[in-house]
């Protein structure tokens, strides 16, 4: 006989990772449930499920009316949301209202708390991403054919210092730098932004560090990179893009490290020691 602990949801955006992940909860024979947000959700990931319904950006309590209707017990948080959605797309229902108002900080961590926080609130507990797809975590060592010469080295550790900065402080989780300069810091416009941004700025050779906030709740908003990630490097003619590994998801992992070996791209995943020495 079925019971509740057959059956997960998903709170889904946009991007691969809630296919994959019904996937793998297919295969550990778990029924699955997809609140899909409009606008950001492939129809794919919809099809795919068990059930799904569709939301807007805000409505907090037709995700918890979906659940508890399927006797939905546990959920994830899977896939991107257009930050900038926050602003301009929006249609909140009377419950999601009530949480947005309550939320002093409108950042990431913030928000999502606060959203997992009534969840669970409701007997609906909100488990980490990685659930059965632990072997996405981005690898330690160099990915590539090229690695990353001493100046780069350099670069790496000196925009870690500086993500690290800006993680502490809920602002995102990427820097681009050259020589030991900022060229940009991520914020609200994502990761791709950020990367053509301050690759226009550093001409050429940038070097782009991706790290977890200190912290971070491995139930959302963990990093991630993919082909997408390369290509935005390549258009600035970018060089090294440095991963925080164990730390960070990797979609499409050989045809990632192909597309690098093909635009002459470092990618490697870094370690930080207790002592705060980086391990390659």
């Amino acid at each position: 006989m079925e019971s509740e602990h057959d059956r997960i949801g998903i709170i889904a955006g946009g991007g691969q990772f809630p296919l994959l992940f019904i996937d793998a909860a297919r295969q550990a024979g778990r029924r699955v449930f997809v609140a899909a947000h409009r606008s950001e959700t492939d129809e794919q990931v919809a099809r795919a499920a068990d059930e799904a319904c569709w939301i807007k950006l805000g409505q907090l309590g037709k995700i918890i009316k979906f659940f508890k209707q399927n006797q939905v017990s546990e959920a994830v948080f899977l896939g991107t949301i257009t930050k900038t959605q926050i602003f301009r797309d929006v249609l909140p229902d009377l419950k999601g209202l009530s949480l947005w108002n309550k939320i002093d900080v409108k950042q990431d961590d913030a928000i999502l708390r606060a959203v997992a926080g009534a969840l669970e609130a409701e007997g609906i507990k909100v488990l980490e991403s990685t659930l059965y797809l632990e072997h996405l975590l981005f690898p330690k060592g160099v990915l590539t054919k090229k690695k990353p010469n001493k100046a780069q080295r350099l670069d790496i550790e000196f925009g870690w210092r500086n993500a690290r900065a800006i993680g502490k402080l809920d602002i995102g989780q990427c820097v681009v730098v050259r020589d030991c300069a900022v060229m940009a810091v991520e914020a609200i416009e994502g990761t791709d932004a950020t990367i053509l941004r301050g690759g226009k700025l550093a001409k050429e050779q940038a070097v782009v560090v991706k790290l977890r906030k200190p912290n971070q709740d491995f139930r959302f908003d963990l990093p991630a990179t993919g082909i997408g990630t390369i290509d935005s490097i390549r258009q600035v003619k970018g060089a090294v893009l440095a991963v925080e590994a164990g730390q960070s998801l990797l979609f499409d992992k050989d045809q990632m490290v192909s597309a690098a070996d093909s635009a002459g791209i470092v990618v490697v995943g870094v370690e930080e020691r207790p002592d705060g020495t980086l391990d390659y």
